[in-house]
């Protein structure tokens, strides 16, 4: 009879990850918990951040229990979403993402709201996904300072994305006193009527709790309107693809409860560290 021998959270532990040291890895690997083990219920929810597929956390979340999702799901069938190792056809990750936004749509409260943070490329698609489930309010257009695209002499350079805002019913929370959009030389007497408005052109910058980028991070008043705009403190924030925390510090220091899957390993360790130096401040 042999024995199958467990594979290690971490191939080699002294490979550290940019932004972890040893004395990081002796804290937070004991605070690593696994989907697969994750118990909820309605009454007895979990607050942290869990190791696996953001799919499989999803369906361990009991219905009508989230108030908020940020979600900036992978911008492309070759980043391997599943996590299978191998490159889905654009067939399946149609499929996929409409698996998680079912998903999503019912552990959303019927308050709840939903924000799809992607590029231009795939931004009709989730248009046409949301559409079977939720309530799709207005698509909103941010400055992205973070976009590689090389300038080219024949058409024009992008420089934004998209985030679309859904609802799960027509009855939903939205604080409009939250500070919008501040359009450069505008008029102060049309300030009135671009407070709300989906153009978000002053977001640009990256800058979460450090000077330095960390990849897979949204830029910080970016998240925090989204936050001050559909939840107040307390409630309940998800991030299905939740990477290096950049969503969890936030929600953290704006009172929320927050719950986040992520299945690489090391990007997992450092939302720990992150998530848990925001909750001391």
């Amino acid at each position: 009879m042999s024995i199958e021998k467990k594979k290690p959270l971490f191939a080699d532990p002294l490979d550290i990850t940019k932004g972890l040291s040893i004395d990081d890895l002796n804290k937070y690997l004991p605070a690593i918990h696994k989907v697969a083990d994750l118990k909820m219920t309605a009454d007895k929810m979990r607050d942290g951040v869990f190791l696996g597929l953001g799919l499989n956390g999803l369906e361990k979340i009991p219905s009508n229990t989230i108030d908020l999702i940020i979600a900036a799901p992978p911008e492309s069938p070759k980043h391997e979403p599943d996590g299978r190792g191998k490159i889905m056809t654009l067939k399946e990750y149609f499929e996929w993402n409409k698996s998680w936004l079912k998903e999503s749509f019912r552990v959303l409260k019927p308050t709840g709201a939903l924000y799809l943070i992607c590029g231009w490329r795939l931004s009709g698609m989730y248009h046409s996904i949301l559409n079977k489930f939720f309530q799709v309010q207005t698509r909103i257009s941010w400055r992205d300072s973070s976009l590689n695209e090389k300038p080219n002499q024949n058409t024009w350079l992008n420089q934004t994305s998209d985030v679309w805002y859904a609802t799960k019913t027509n009855e939903f929370m939205f604080n409009q006193e939250v500070p919008s959009n501040k359009l450069e030389n505008i008029n102060l007497n049309e300030l009135s009527e671009v407070h709300n408005s989906n153009l978000w052109s002053d977001i640009m910058d990256v800058k979460i709790g450090t000077t330095v980028k960390i990849e897979g991070d949204k830029p910080e008043q970016l998240i925090e309107r989204i936050l001050g705009a559909s939840s107040f403190k307390l409630n309940w924030v998800l991030d299905p693809f939740t990477r290096s925390g950049g969503v969890g510090v936030i929600a953290k220091k704006m009172g929320r409860r927050f719950i986040g899957f992520e299945s690489n390993k090391d990007q997992l360790l450092m939302a720990l560290k992150r998530i848990r130096l925001a909750e001391s401040l």
